[in-house]
């Protein structure tokens, strides 16, 4: 059954300035993240998501950044917390936050529609200087973040670049990944989107801030004029290979018409096959059409080159 959900993304700057590390500094961020999240509440949207580190200031010094953040404490995030609630949605909060023994975890964290932590991720992959200079551990797991609208994992920044983390959220059959960060990532958004067969909203700070499809297809994008955007994605989606698939999607387009959609972003060879029925999911289709699905038809082939007298003699050492 159709399954829409939408999605805001901000791709707003930290302040500028040194306000200094008290109650101060705190209220003037409290201020400008109710500005900033203001801009896309009136959309209502069912999840609002930020950039990493979304409540520093780039002017501190290292110093100065742990006295900030001791003094900030969870008001910033309590402020996040009261917005999520009054609005019934979903808002990222990503932070630097300091753990019970001293040390420190680059975090992101989902709040819910009643402004409860729904799950917690940690920066798997801090980048060296990170650790060095900032006592940021490393985090240890990739959580599943369940939502009342799917499975959603949470990626940050250098996170993008590392296969490890990319192929424990394509196993975990992910519904979204959230990616806040300082770096853009480029290629890798719309790979890690196809790669995991997921939709992909990103939040980069100062650049451009985007939602894609799990084909890797850009479905909305903030601009050089506004640091935001809004879209409605339809999460109830399968991916399909073309191959063994033409008439059974053709067949699906016959029979249901409009409450199907088969996009084909071209040259992929592959299709997002989705179902805006408010009585049959996307998955009903490839079961009732015989529907092969992409990672079921890579199986298939993998298992097939390794029959016996399909794969020529091993090379002689």
């Amino acid at each position: 059954m159709a399954n829409y959900v939408k999605i805001s993304t901000i791709g707003a700057r930290c302040p500028d300035g040194n306000p200094g590390t008290g109650a101060t500094a705190v209220d003037q961020m409290i201020q400008y993240w109710r500005a900033r999240l203001g801009q896309v509440l009136p959309d209502c949207p069912d999840l609002i998501v930020v950039p990493e580190c979304c409540d520093r200031y780039p002017a501190h010094s290292q110093i100065e950044q742990w006295e900030y953040y001791r003094q900030r404490g969870n008001r910033v995030r309590d402020a996040f917390a009261e917005l999520a609630r009054s609005h019934h949605c979903y808002i990222t909060y990503p932070a630097i936050r300091e753990a019970a023994d001293g040390s420190w975890r680059n975090a992101l964290e989902v709040l819910g529609r009643d402004g409860q932590t729904v799950g917690t991720y940690h920066k798997n992959f801090p980048v060296i200087g990170e650790t060095v200079d900032g006592g940021v551990l490393a985090g240890a797991a990739a959580p599943v973040i369940e939502c009342d609208f799917g499975r959603v994992g949470g990626a940050i920044c250098f996170d993008l670049n590392f296969d490890e983390i990319r192929l424990h959220y394509a196993r975990s059959r992910l519904d979204l990944i959230i990616f806040a960060s300082m770096y853009h990532g480029g290629l890798m958004q719309p790979y890690w989107a196809y790669s995991c067969r997921a939709h992909l909203v990103a939040a980069v700070c100062g650049l451009p801030s985007a939602v894609y499809s799990p084909v890797g297809q850009l479905l909305a994008q903030s601009t050089n004029y506004f640091d935001f955007v809004t879209t409605v994605v339809n999460l109830d989606c399968q991916v399909a290979h073309l191959d063994g698939n033409w008439d059974k999607l053709r067949a699906v387009k016959a029979k249901y018409g409009t409450e199907v959609t088969v996009f084909d972003p071209g040259f992929l060879g592959s299709v997002l096959l989705s179902s805006g029925s408010p009585a049959r999911t996307s998955m009903d289709l490839v079961q009732e059409f015989g529907i092969e699905r992409l990672d079921d038809y890579f199986a298939r082939s993998s298992a097939h080159r390794h029959l016996p007298g399909n794969m020529e003699a091993a090379p002689t050492p």
